[in-house]
């Protein structure tokens, strides 16, 4: 006897969404929010403008998920750095993946999230709030993790985590500024060794 098999319940999307939403950050990343329209972005994601509405809603919305992305993956190093064993060590990790992330052979110049940080204010305020909570996830973070520091004797006891979790990350923002602007690992390379030189900068 037989047996019966339901059909598919919807229709196939006929492409790969991670592979799509790859190619959009990667779109994203280059040329910025408002340096790009959906028809930009379906193109480079080798699919038709209904497909993403259905897939990953408006350009909004495509646009929190590539930021997720790149959270995840090119900007991992900020979750990697903070296990290493000294607040030095958190701090040398934290601005060498900055620096391998925003000048990445065969990648976009920069980072994605300035990016997103200088546009901010032609955005609405749902992205303008995933942004913020972007930043503010990571500060925490760096945060507590030089609170742990100091309460362990690694940091000195008046070293304020908060200050310096905020230095660590206008440093990383410079770097990808400077990224941006066409300067070479090797250049940028010469200011993190000394603001490593002077660390903590109390």
């Amino acid at each position: 006897m037989g047996t019966s098999q339901s059909a598919p319940i919807g229709r196939p999307r006929g492409f790969d969404a991670d592979a799509a939403l790859e190619r959009a950050m990667l779109v994203f990343w280059e040329r910025g929010y408002d340096g790009v329209s959906l028809s930009d972005l379906a193109r480079s994601m080798g699919i038709t403008k209904t497909s993403l509405y259905a897939a990953f809603g408006n350009k909004d919305d495509l646009f929190r998920k590539a930021l997720e992305r790149y959270a995840e993956g090119p900007a991992g190093y900020g979750a990697q750095a903070l296990e290493q064993p000294t607040a030095r060590e958190v701090a040398a990790a934290y601005l060498a993946g900055s620096l391998a992330a925003t000048t990445y052979p065969g990648k976009p110049a920069g980072c994605l999230a300035v990016q997103g940080f200088v546009a901010a204010a032609h955005l609405d305020q749902t992205l303008r709030d995933a942004l913020a909570h972007y930043r503010a996830e990571d500060r925490a973070r760096l945060r507590d993790r030089f609170q742990r520091a100091i309460d362990e004797g690694d940091l000195p006891a008046g070293a304020d985590p908060d200050v310096l979790a905020r230095h660590l990350m206008t440093t990383a923002d410079g770097i990808a500024v400077q990224a941006s602007g066409g300067a070479t690992r090797d250049e940028i390379q010469l200011v993190t060794d000394a603001i490593l030189r002077s660390w903590p900068p109390l």
